[in-house]
């Protein structure tokens, strides 16, 4: 599996445990599934798209993405995380 493939079942996981899915979060903003699912693959970028992903994990999108997003120091240590929406 490859480190995309591998972090796409990440970031789903991550979602199923807040109760959610890509098809939600992708109804939620209105775009096609395949939208959100082409960015959560790593395929495209999208910010709109990383961080609503991120908001319904109830993560930072460093946390889903860390070569995406530099994190914050105070987000390194663990601190912080996001609310679920």
């Amino acid at each position: 599996m490859t480190d995309a493939k591998a972090n796409h079942e990440r970031v789903k996981a991550a979602l199923a445990v807040n109760g959610c899915t890509l098809a939600q979060v992708a109804r939620e903003l209105g775009v096609a599934a395949s939208t959100v699912t082409i960015v959560s693959q790593g395929d495209r970028r999208s910010r709109r798209v990383e961080t609503a992903i991120a908001r319904a994990a109830g993560k930072e999108p460093a946390h889903l993405w860390p070569e995406r997003y530099p994190m914050p120091e105070h987000v390194q240590k663990g601190a912080i995380d996001m609310p679920s929406p």
